[in-house]
């Protein structure tokens, strides 16, 4: 079966890293990527993220032959109108994610790069029933420099991680961010509470849906 990852964000190298990350955790599905053809490169303000929107409903399109669509940014851009637009589940990784952190009523926190999102993130958090949301916890220092060396970014979502765990009392933390998807997988070993990988999370939320519609 074949499962559609929309990045609402313009750069392609996420896009195959998304994809490649979302294949090992559904290997039985054929998972194909599509990339926002404008917008930004890195999406870091709320306003980037409403273009990102328009750029994934742009997408809509180009989506054929899929038992599955993953709308693959973390403030999960027109997953409500991309689901009236075709005719088959519609994943968003912030979705997905927050409900496999909430599972068992657990506190959760959101570990991210890009402070201008964090009242959207608390948004989503809000939209989806999460009453136990313990924030947005943020690295410090600009997302595009912190970004841009993937150790350094790997280093400075761990040490937020840790002040997630002991200042929010998070028992269970999201690394939020499509593009992060490298990072997050980098981080699994190193947290000692559990730590949600948005994409990871979304196929498999996909995979749940594919097969009860399948009943």
């Amino acid at each position: 079966m074949h499962v559609t990852l929309l990045n609402p964000n313009t750069n392609p190298d996420t896009t195959s890293d998304m994809v490649a990350i979302a294949r090992e955790a559904c290997p039985e599905f054929r998972v194909t990527g599509l990339t926002a053809h404008f917008g930004a490169s890195l999406i870091t303000t709320e306003a980037e993220l409403a273009e990102s929107a328009r750029a994934v409903e742009a997408l809509a399109p180009q989506i054929s032959d899929s038992a599955a669509v993953i709308v693959a940014a973390f403030g999960d851009p027109a997953l409500e109108k991309l689901r009236n637009m075709v005719a088959c589940p519609v994943i968003g990784i912030a979705e997905a994610a927050m409900s496999e952190a909430a599972t068992g009523g657990r506190r959760f926190a959101v570990v991210t790069t890009t402070p201008d999102l964090s009242r959207r993130i608390a948004e989503r958090a809000s939209d989806y029933g999460h009453a136990r949301f313990a924030g947005t916890w943020v690295t410090p220092g600009d997302p595009v420099v912190v970004m841009s060396n993937q150790d350094n970014l790997i280093r400075a979502l761990g040490t937020t991680c840790l002040r997630a765990v002991a200042e929010g009392r998070a028992e269970a933390i999201i690394i939020g961010g499509g593009p992060l998807a490298r990072a997050a997988r980098a981080l699994t070993r190193t947290i000692d509470v559990p730590l949600i990988e948005p994409v990871p999370e979304a196929m498999r939320r996909a995979r749940q849906q594919i097969m009860a519609g399948q009943i």
